[in-house]
């Protein structure tokens, strides 16, 4: 994506705000890897249920006040794309970000994670455990979720 391209999806975002497939942090300094493998694995499952061709993670947006504020998270560009290999390690079925982008917006560096979706009938795990959205918060995947998920192998007809 051009940043023209990355400027007008980060509005777009910022505009229909946080969901099920958006997830908006500050991030000033660091965060939480783990916490991002939950994140992935909470918003590829979300995509999938609701057909989404993308889930976001936004760093650089505060949650709360849905004004870029800019982030410090691994400006070094290997490191960040590093993150990539370090969510598939630990992502079940193996995973990742379909692309990391970086926007240099004019209130500070913004950090766009596009994810994909869940595969059809296969949900992911982050470390073993399956996560989903509970509004705007992190939640175990429903059994129900998990159902449907999983029950979309079985609507293929072959």
């Amino acid at each position: 994506m051009t940043e023209a391209e990355l400027l007008v999806c980060l509005d777009a975002l910022i505009a229909s705000w946080e969901s099920e497939v958006v997830e908006f942090k500050q991030a000033s300094q660091d965060f939480d890897t783990n916490k991002i493998g939950q994140y992935v694995s909470a918003l590829a499952n979300e995509a999938n249920l609701r057909g989404s061709n993308s889930a976001w993670l936004v760093f650089g947006v505060n949650d709360k006040t849905r004004q870029v504020v800019g982030t410090e998270y691994r400006r070094e560009p290997d490191r960040l794309h590093g993150l990539k290999a370090q969510v598939s390690q630990d992502a079940e079925p193996s995973t990742t970000f379909r692309e990391i982008h970086v926007l240099q917006h004019a209130d500070g560096r913004v950090i766009l994670m596009e994810i994909p979706p869940a595969p059809r009938g296969i949900p992911i795990a982050w470390k073993g455990h399956y996560y989903a959205r509970s509004g705007e918060s992190l939640a175990p995947l429903s059994l129900s979720k998990l159902d449907e998920i999983r029950g979309q192998g079985l609507r293929e007809d072959w």
